[in-house]
């Protein structure tokens, strides 16, 4: 038996880069574990944020992990370094493949990021930013009421269109060409987003280069699936909040419905 890759957000959010892993890696076998009761985490400090992931990263790791994805924009910020000293597996985040993305797309080297209040406050996108071309201009700016929105469903109302609009405002007059959606649930709005902002900013996601990034890793490291089934592959999907609203948004993300999607029950901050 292959062994599987993990991916963990916040939320709902990293559906959207296991989206994308999915598609690129069609032999890999995936399990998703989303913290949907304890989010959001970009309103979190540094230490909580650094307990919740160990709390799910334990839970994954007595699957017999291979690599672990940190399909969240905050606990890539606050927890990644850690991860990668601490475990003996390759652990992925989400926000230098995204930086890379953005990089190569824009034409006037004016980028926007939105994200978290914790992901905005770390400056981790503007490091890797500058880190790659330190002439970039770079407008950051956080967005507390969207993943609470997303992570609600409410995403395709009136409700939703105006709040983006009213929490966009500062964007509007700085002449970006390029915005970053430095949060995996971003995606899920994008069109709202990209009505806000006109067609002539180029909006990019993470979800594509990190899918990238994580095929080279496993290469390098011999951890590829060379042969696999690919009908008998049994993706796990597990969530700590309510479970019809995640089969809701998965339906949303994958158009289709899924199978195995559960519910992970906690008490005291420990999974049972």
């Amino acid at each position: 038996m292959e062994r599987p890759i993990a991916v963990i957000d916040s939320g709902v959010g990293g559906l959207t880069v296991l989206h994308e892993l999915m598609r690129q890696l069609p032999k890999e076998k995936f399990v998703y574990l989303g913290d949907t009761y304890r989010c959001p985490y970009g309103s979190k400090t540094k230490e909580q944020v650094r307990e919740f992931v160990w709390d799910i990263v334990n839970y994954l790791l007595k699957r017999n992990i291979k690599c672990l994805i940190i399909a969240c924009n905050t606990a890539t910020a606050y927890t990644i370094k850690e991860l990668q000293s601490e475990l003996t597996i390759p652990v992925i985040g989400v926000i230098k493949p995204g930086g890379r993305a953005a990089v190569n797309v824009t034409r006037n080297k004016k980028i926007g990021v939105i994200g978290t209040e914790g992901t905005i406050q770390s400056r981790a996108y503007s490091k890797v930013l500058h880190h790659i071309d330190p002439t970039l201009n770079i407008y950051s700016l956080a967005c507390p009421p969207f993943v609470p929105l997303i992570e609600k469903g409410i995403i395709q109302e009136q409700e939703a269109k105006q709040i983006i609009t009213e929490t966009l405002i500062p964007l509007k007059d700085t002449d970006i060409d390029t915005l970053i959606l430095g949060c995996t649930h971003y995606p899920i709005i994008k069109d709202l987003i990209q009505k806000v902002l006109g067609p002539d900013v180029k909006i990019v996601s993470s979800g594509e280069e990190t899918a990238r990034e994580t095929s080279s890793i496993l290469d390098s490291f011999g951890l590829t699936t060379v042969n696999s089934d690919m009908l008998s592959l049994n993706h796990e999907f597990y969530t700590t909040g309510e479970l019809e609203k995640f089969k809701e948004i998965t339906r949303l993300i994958f158009n289709e419905n899924l199978n195995n999607l559960n519910e992970v029950k906690f008490n005291n901050a420990v999974f049972s």
